[in-house]
């Protein structure tokens, strides 16, 4: 089992920037792909950015590229999402996620955080 709490949510305005944490213990992660989703109102969820823990390969969606950056620090267990620049459609309930493969798709990954809530708004 993997356990994953989020972190580092809030109000920003238009422009500013946030970072999330996403603090995991369990099982070892060294063979595990780490995940950013985030679910809008309204809207199903969707993949943000993703990581391999081992190697630190990343890849983000067409929305957020340069934008956001995905991290981690392996002695700490503990993902990061810079995100700069926020815009109000980047509102949403931010979750990290692990999965076995390289994919973004919801279903392939296992283990999920409890989110937490990112607003953009003036």
């Amino acid at each position: 089992q993997v356990q994953l709490v989020e972190s580092g949510g809030g109000l920003v305005q238009p422009g500013g920037s946030l970072r999330l944490s996403c603090a995991a213990s369990g099982r070892t992660l060294s063979t595990y792909v780490m995940g950013w989703f985030r679910q809008a109102i309204g809207k199903e969820r969707e993949f943000v950015a993703r990581i391999t823990w081992s190697g630190g390969v990343t890849s983000y969606a067409d929305s957020v590229k340069g934008r956001f950056t995905i991290s981690n620090d392996k002695a700490k267990n503990t993902m990061y999402l810079q995100m700069n620049s926020l815009q109000p459609e980047d509102t949403a309930v931010y979750y990290c996620a692990a999965g076995r493969g390289w994919t973004i798709q919801v279903n392939d990954y296992h283990y999920w955080g409890q989110g937490t809530q990112v607003t953009v708004s003036s």
